[in-house]
């Protein structure tokens, strides 16, 4: 299908295009893609795990900003009447709780060049999706999942298992992409909590852990100083570092910081 729509993948658009046949599936497995099931699928490319979603009885609605795709993407709905629609647009600029109703799973293999972005939108209206399950780079796949004492434990980290619970599904070698990356990826499930994992409003959790983070190797008396925050006040011992906080302390500070 590549070679005879002529499609190659562009760097300034993200793309690798995944073509293994166990891997798309195992994704969509992953995605617990079924019949009762509509997934929404950022950057299809030339469909290899659309092609696996529709397999499993999902509808799917792909939205794809590459125009070079959209002959081969309808070439894989014509093989499955009525349960792809197509929709030609920059994700970062589709309302996509809009486009079907509920339940709704994003399902993608994300073009790695927006993949943060994207989710940090979708972070804001995670009640609209059952699951979201994502491939990313592996290094921000580790990042989703890092708990409080390691290097890859950041901002990230903090505000995705705030609102998420995180599973990390598999890694996909670098050699299973066309062309092939150069970095290996995971396979990442992001459950949205019934509620917050604690109390805090999303802009001043924002800022604290743009303050701790921003000044990694100082201790938390000094990276939150310029906030007014003292830590000793809230009970969290002034000389850790931002890598060491739970994030349940992080939204305590950022309540701290409203009430301020």
């Amino acid at each position: 299908m590549i070679a005879r729509h002529v499609l190659r993948a562009r760097n300034s658009l993200g793309q690798n295009f995944l073509l293994d046949l166990n891997l798309t599936a195992r994704i969509a497995r992953a995605a617990g893609a079924g019949p009762d099931m509509t997934a929404l699928e950022i950057g299809p490319g030339p469909g290899g795990l659309t092609r696996a979603l529709l397999d499993r009885g999902a509808a799917v609605i792909a939205v794809e900003t590459d125009v070079r795709c959209l002959a081969a993407l309808e070439e894989v709905g014509a093989a499955h009447p009525g349960r792809l629609t197509l929709i030609h647009a920059d994700a970062l600029a589709v309302d996509l709780p809009a486009l079907a109703p509920p339940p709704r799973r994003i399902v993608a293999n994300l073009p790695y060049n927006v993949a943060t972005p994207l989710l940090l939108r979708w972070l804001g209206e995670t009640g609209a999706y059952e699951s979201l399950t994502l491939m990313f780079q592996k290094e921000v796949a580790d990042r989703l999942a890092a708990g409080p004492g390691g290097k890859a434990y950041g901002r990230l980290s903090v505000l995705v298992q705030w609102l998420c619970e995180v599973r990390r599904e598999f890694n996909v070698d670098r050699a299973a992409f066309t062309p092939p990356p150069r970095i290996m990826s995971s396979v990442v499930t992001l459950t949205p909590r019934p509620r917050p994992l604690a109390p805090a409003r999303r802009g001043a959790l924002e800022k604290v852990t743009q303050a701790a983070f921003g000044q990694r190797r100082k201790m938390l008396r000094a990276s939150l100083r310029p906030l007014g925050l003292d830590p000793d006040a809230l009970g969290i011992v002034p000389t850790l570092r931002a890598e060491d906080l739970p994030v349940e302390d992080f939204c305590a500070l950022a309540r701290a910081l409203d009430d301020a």
